[in-house]
């Protein structure tokens, strides 16, 4: 098979890049930078934006599926940089499949496109799509997400994967978001941590794209759907947290905020970054502090249905790896 990452550089789309070549599949990446890391291992490195149709294109040509795993992440940045990537971006993916005669599309959302705002336990797919939203990244990926599963058809068939919270070795947001603050003594629960949530350990979102595109095909029962992936163990926030501080041998956090004043906080610091034209992210946003003092832990029984897909490996596992991997690694020092 050939196939084509979007984004494969980063931390996902560079697991999902690594494990087609595992199994003897031709990759090409099409990402930003060039990474000669991954020249090395016989991966086809592209420079270029997704938001450049004409480059898009020449990506996908003679491919047999096409992972869109590449998003502009984060709470942050103007709001026309993530809808020119994950809303533009993706449409220049979509016509690049149709022009290229690419019958695969395995698109990466978020559980993101769901949240209102408040709790969400146990959900399938049947919920809708949020109708509000406190930041650009959520509300582009769900623009996207529609864009993707209109498009399935007789000759593209697409289906959307929505990984919640993904972490594991490698990770360049979650993991080393907390360490820094934890050792920085900048850590807080919100609302003391005790919503429940669940999230993916890399290698079994890893599983899901792979499972999804191997089943992908006209008419196939995932073809034009969205499916939540996670681990199917949902906890308290505070105990996946202090998981990952233990994994890097920090103390746990026990010290706790109220929601509101997460929430608040979160809003004066966007008004003093907006004031200031600060770039960088502020330490706290809106998005963040729902995020952070909400439930949010998915049914995934469809995905266990349609795609095969069985978490391999659990949280427990998950942390003691990362604990390996943190041991060996100064990437979080």
């Amino acid at each position: 098979m050939r196939a084509l990452v979007t984004g494969g550089a980063g931390f996902l789309g560079g697991a999902i890049v690594r494990r087609l070549l595992a199994r003897g599949d031709y990759v090409r990446s099409f990402s930003r930078g060039f990474h000669p890391e991954l020249e090395s291992l016989g991966v086809e490195t592209l420079c270029g934006d997704v938001a450049d149709a004409a480059a898009v294109s020449s990506a996908a040509a003679d491919c047999d599926v096409v992972f869109h795993v590449a998003a502009r992440v984060g709470g942050w940045g103007p709001d026309l940089e993530y809808r020119q990537t994950n809303v533009v971006g993706t449409e220049n993916v979509i016509e690049a499949c149709r022009r290229q005669n690419v019958p695969k599309l395995v698109y990466t959302s978020t559980p993101s496109v769901v949240h209102a705002g408040g709790d969400i336990e146990g959900a399938d797919e049947t919920l809708p799509y949020a109708s509000h939203f406190e930041a650009a990244y959520p509300e582009t990926k769900a623009a996207a997400e529609r864009l993707v599963l209109a498009a399935n058809d007789a000759r593209l068939s697409t289906v959307a994967l929505r990984p919640h919270l993904v972490w594991g070795p490698g990770d360049n947001q979650l993991i080393p978001r907390l360490i820094e603050r934890a050792r920085a003594g900048r850590l807080r629960l919100v609302g003391g941590g005790d919503k429940l949530v669940d999230a993916t350990y890399v290698d079994n979102a890893v599983d899901a794209h792979l499972l999804a595109c191997d089943r992908l095909a006209v008419e196939s029962a995932c073809a034009g759907r969205a499916y939540f992936i996670a681990q199917g163990e949902p906890m308290p926030a505070r105990d996946l947290i202090n998981g990952v501080l233990a994994a890097a041998e920090i103390p746990p956090t026990t010290r706790s905020i109220p929601a509101s004043v997460a929430w608040l906080a979160g809003a004066m610091a966007e008004l003093v970054y907006r004031g200031l034209r600060i770039k960088r992210e502020p330490p706290l946003t809106r998005f963040a502090a729902v995020q952070l003092a909400t439930a949010h832990w998915y049914n995934i029984s469809a995905a266990r249905r349609d795609l095969g897909y069985a978490p391999a490996v659990s949280t427990q596992e998950g942390l003691r790896i990362l604990r390996n991997h943190l041991a060996m690694s100064e990437s979080y020092d």
